[in-house]
């Protein structure tokens, strides 16, 4: 008689579609990717904290013999030498950040609730005129989108940044497809005959089941947001974003590169938190939730 092939056991339960070595490499593989894909942050980490004698070494070293915390000090010196202080452009890039985030979900996910699960006259040809949307860069219509913000009144203003981030088409293309994939219509339709409004369906039922698609849509939306330098919509100094603002000080040489690499890490780190928030609401959401017909 054969001998049977013994079962792997992890956790109580039978494994049956890997090899222990199998996993190993898995294991191995995601590590030096990981690593990889760390490797950037950690020596833009890093660069903040050499002196300059270690910042302009040749070639350049993933450590640092003398670490100090001198750069981030000329930073905040410079930035409490600005004209405009530095929390004004700080402020402006809130705003910015967090209603055009807000309002490009909430459009998004609206437009494509209605694209995926309701049923009117020229549904099909409105989607694909937003997949062909997609294959513009924003670049291409600037000069239209500074018309119609200065026939509204809004160059200018932080409105001239934060409304044409609303009509992101790769949001609601996101937003759509995830709908199309994990809303159940038997759900909807149960909820309906139960007597519920749309929106009520919308935002207790559609929405906790895409929550990973909006979440993504967040990270994305914000970090392109807060990242929003130099535009041809505002003029005012008072007004203009703190990536500008930063840029100003990475525009003074070699006497400022110090501070413009403390810069980098400080315009990393919030988009870093958002993420990592974030991305583990969205782990927690795929692991925990779903539903099937």
């Amino acid at each position: 008689m054969a001998k049977e092939k013994k079962l792997r056991v992890r956790k109580h339960a039978v494994v049956l579609n890997r090899s222990a070595g199998g996993d190993a490499s898995i294991f191995f593989f995601l590590t030096i990717m990981g690593i990889f894909m760390f490797l950037p942050m950690y020596y833009t980490v890093i660069q903040a904290l050499k002196p300059l004698d270690e910042l302009w070494a040749f070639p350049p070293k993933f450590y640092v013999t003398s670490p100090t915390l001198k750069n981030f000090k000329d930073l905040f010196r410079l930035m409490n030498t600005s004209w405009v202080p530095f929390s004004r452009y700080l402020f402006n890039t809130v705003i910015i950040s967090a209603a055009g985030t807000f309002g490009n979900l909430a459009l998004s996910s609206l437009a494509a609730y209605v694209l995926s699960k309701m049923k009117f006259p020229g549904k099909r040809g409105m989607f694909k005129l937003i997949e062909t949307s997609l294959m513009f860069n924003a670049v291409a219509g600037s000069i239209a989108n500074f018309i119609i913000m200065s026939a509204l009144g809004w160059v200018d203003t932080l409105w001239a940044i934060i409304v044409p981030a609303w009509g992101s088409t790769l949001g609601l293309y996101l937003m759509k497809q995830f709908m199309d994939s994990s809303v159940s219509d038997a759900v909807l339709e149960s909820a309906r005959l139960d007597g519920a409004k749309e929106l009520y369906i919308f935002w207790k039922i559609a929405m906790p089941m895409v929550k990973p698609a909006w979440l993504t849509l967040i990270v994305y939306s914000f970090q392109g947001l807060w990242n929003t330098g130099s535009t041809i919509y505002i003029y005012s100094e008072q007004k203009k974003t703190f990536s500008y603002a930063i840029g100003q000080i990475l525009a003074g040489g070699i006497v400022r590169a110090g501070a413009g690499a403390a810069s980098t890490v400080v315009m990393m780190l919030v988009p870093i938190i958002v993420f990592i928030i974030s991305q583990s609401r969205i782990l927690e959401t795929m692991a925990t939730s779903g539903m099937k017909d």
